[in-house]
């Protein structure tokens, strides 16, 4: 289904390019992270952010910690772990098939290998490079 671009909000790989384009054009007002960078550093990535929406961080702050709180309540296992992403609720305010606690699984670069077997990430890989060929985006 998601090779077919079969998804709750459509084609995901359109969807990522639109908004790919539309950071390129508008550099200032988009904010284009990739999960892997920011995995990488999330420090990094929080400051960058809060600078990015007007709210960075003083060095005052910083030496206090607050950086390290932030990217610690924003983990991956401090959201899944939220009495509302447990069990089998859905989200009240979006009508969905899928129970919130369908979006987490482990949060791990490479867990997919977990879930799709070597010819059903090759497929995807084709499809990436086709979709995204020739934007900057797959460098």
């Amino acid at each position: 289904m998601f090779c077919r671009g079969l998804s709750s909000n459509g084609p995901y790989l359109d969807h990522v390019l639109t908004y790919w384009k539309a950071y390129q054009e508008n550099p200032d007002q988009i904010f284009f992270l990739k999960y892997e960078k920011m995995r990488a550093d999330p420090l990094l990535y929080v400051k960058r952010l809060a600078e990015f929406m007007g709210y960075g961080f003083t060095a005052e702050e910083e030496k206090e910690g607050i950086v390290d709180k932030v990217v610690n309540l924003c983990s991956f296992d401090t959201l899944k772990n939220l009495e509302p992403n447990q069990g089998e609720k859905n989200m009240e305010n979006r009508p969905s098939s899928f129970a919130n606690s369908a979006f987490f699984r482990k949060g791990e670069i490479g867990d997919w290998k977990n879930y799709l077997t070597r010819e059903m990430a090759a497929r995807i890989d084709g499809l990436m490079v086709e979709k995204l060929k020739g934007s900057g985006l797959l460098e």
